[in-house]
């Protein structure tokens, strides 16, 4: 069965990283020490809260008639914290666009521990078979597409502000259309698979979109009731990174196409429910 490239996977996830690097306002980010309480709870909420919450719902009895492919999918989803993308999406949609950067540098920063551990452990609480997870092998992958772009793109913005300044939009297009892209080769590929996977995993679309939800609340809860905070931490937890995922799925389950198909199942559900949700949040500061 046709696979989507890895180096498609891997070269949009630098491009992604990198983008988010040369487009951090460093004179910014000094503000971590007035937010340490915040940014701590934000990422306790989307590297730990959000993947036990996913390992209690896949714990509960109806859950239990999930296809592996389908389990894999909101698994990975679950451990693979926030999309990079999402900084200058909180800005637009009232949030806080430093905030935000923030959070993806820490999360970033925190999955090379975080994902191996929950990965290693989810793979023991279900009793998965066939996922040979080795920590050291997922935190270097980690490291590699996250963390090494993202310092070389702080290095520029650090050494050549003005030069990156320019770069940043052109980056921006490069990276969103690289992510596109990726979406587009993985459906191309997994599409004749849609009607049956959709047909045999019912019960996951309501699986997804209750932990959507349940990321949303927590992002939101998080926030102490602060509608700016509010939306940038809701945001930040509920999406997910499906290129990380994506990447996970091609090394661990490199024969089920469905885990991929699953993902962007996952990533569409959250995008929907992202709309109700950011609309409620405007009608309360109109």
């Amino acid at each position: 069965m046709a696979q989507s490239p890895p180096l498609l996977v891997s070269a949009t996830l630098f491009a992604i990283m990198f983008a988010l690097g040369v487009g951090l306002p460093l004179d910014g980010l000094g503000r971590w020490q007035q937010h340490r309480g915040l940014l701590l709870r934000g990422l306790i909420g989307t590297c730990l809260l959000v993947p036990v919450a996913a390992a209690l719902l896949l714990l509960l009895p109806p859950t239990m008639a999930l296809s592996q492919p389908a389990r894999f999918s909101i698994a990975l989803m679950a451990v693979c914290p926030s999309a990079p993308l999402l900084m200058r999406k909180a800005g637009k949609q009232g949030g806080d666009r430093i905030l935000a950067a923030l959070l993806q540098v820490a999360a970033a920063l925190a999955a090379i521990i975080t994902i191996p551990l929950l990965a290693s452990g989810f793979t023991r609480i279900f009793g998965v078979e066939g996922w040979q997870v080795q920590s050291h092998h997922v935190a270097a992958q980690v490291a590699l597409v996250q963390l090494l772009p993202l310092l070389l793109g702080l290095l520029v913005r650090r050494f050549a502000p003005s030069w990156a300044s320019r770069l940043e939009p052109s980056l921006d297009r490069l990276a969103n259309g690289l992510l596109l892209l990726l979406v587009l080769v993985v459906l191309g590929k997994t599409a004749p698979l849609l009607v049956t996977y959709v047909g045999a995993n019912l019960i996951a679309l309501p699986v997804m979109a209750a932990l959507v939800l349940i990321s949303l609340a927590l992002g939101y809860g998080l926030a102490n009731r602060d509608p700016c905070l509010g939306v940038t931490l809701a945001l930040v937890t509920s999406m997910r990174n499906p290129g990380l995922a994506l990447l996970l799925a091609g090394i661990y389950a490199p024969e089920m196409p469905a885990v991929k198909l699953g993902i962007l199942v996952y990533l569409l559900i959250t995008v929907l429910l992202s709309i109700p949700f950011l609309r409620w949040q405007r009608s309360l500061q109109s």
